[in-house]
């Protein structure tokens, strides 16, 4: 993302973000945006929205490290889009060497809930310091306690720059990720003109939304973690994401390193057992 529509904004504190809007419960829309178009959002935005500033820098680099059973249960979770789900990630900022482990469950409503465990970052790779806060987590959630004994290994690692914008009226924040990239094992895949804009609000739509909408841009599903798993192994099923995957990335045939372009998949549909 170029620096001067970002320039432009009033910058905000990390700490006053955290204030007015940590939002730990809340709805999250995504939608897929060429990099290209940000220039533009970013102007309409300029009255309204404040940008998240650290040490003069409104851009940051983020991990993330996503952990799944052998079965990938996480991931089928999803795919099968069961009613309760959930998502168990180290998050660092590479910026501030700050890391967490988090676990994010998603219940009725497409609500998002989020725990945290402050976490070293030479431990980010690796669950087993933190299993105890995951278990905790899961238990009493009540999702999938079976799972308490099974090994969470890493599965997907996640990197991109993410900006953070608040729209201080509705208390309610936006991220904007770019440079995304997915990798499993040796595969990986990189999306340079691709944006990820994420909504983060209490229930009610934000400004940013409306905007969005008007131009005809709708909120699609899109998950770091399980489309770019999708996105990589062919085996796996997609149905939740397919429409996704073939409306914003191009296929082509697929190599140790892709750009821009995810592999076509048969017409076939998953079974959802």
């Amino acid at each position: 993302m170029s620096a001067p529509p970002l320039a432009r904004l009033t910058p905000i504190a990390l700490a006053e973000v955290i204030d007015r809007a940590a939002l730990q419960s809340r709805v999250d829309r995504k939608y897929v945006v060429a990099v290209e178009e940000l220039p533009r959002l970013l102007d309409q935005l300029t009255p309204y929205a404040r940008v998240l500033e650290i040490d003069g820098e409104r851009s940051f680099r983020y991990e993330s490290v996503y952990f799944d059973t052998p079965g990938l249960a996480s991931y089928h979770c999803a795919a099968y889009r069961r009613r309760r789900r959930f998502k168990v990630r180290t998050r660092t900022y590479l910026d501030s060497a700050q890391c967490w482990l988090e676990v994010k469950l998603s219940g009725a409503r497409g609500r998002v809930t989020k725990h945290r465990l402050p976490y070293l970052a030479e431990d980010r790779r690796t669950v087993r310091s933190g299993r105890g806060f995951v278990n905790d987590v899961l238990d009493r959630e009540s999702i999938l306690s079976d799972l308490a004994a099974s090994p969470f290994e890493p599965v997907l690692v996640t990197s991109y720059r993410r900006s953070t914008l608040l729209l201080p009226r509705t208390a309610s924040r936006v991220t904007i990720d770019t440079g995304l990239t997915w990798q499993n094992g040796d595969r990986a895949l990189r999306l340079p003109g691709i944006a990820v804009v994420e909504t983060k609000t209490s229930s009610a739509a934000s400004l940013v939304d409306r905007i969005l909408w008007q131009r005809g841009t709708r909120p699609v599903r899109i998950s770091k973690y399980a489309t770019g798993l999708a996105a990589l192994r062919m085996d796996l099923p997609d149905v939740p994401w397919r429409r996704t995957l073939r409306r914003h990335f191009r296929a082509n045939p697929p190599s140790a390193l892709s750009e821009l372009t995810v592999p076509t998949r048969s017409g076939q549909e998953a079974s959802c057992a």
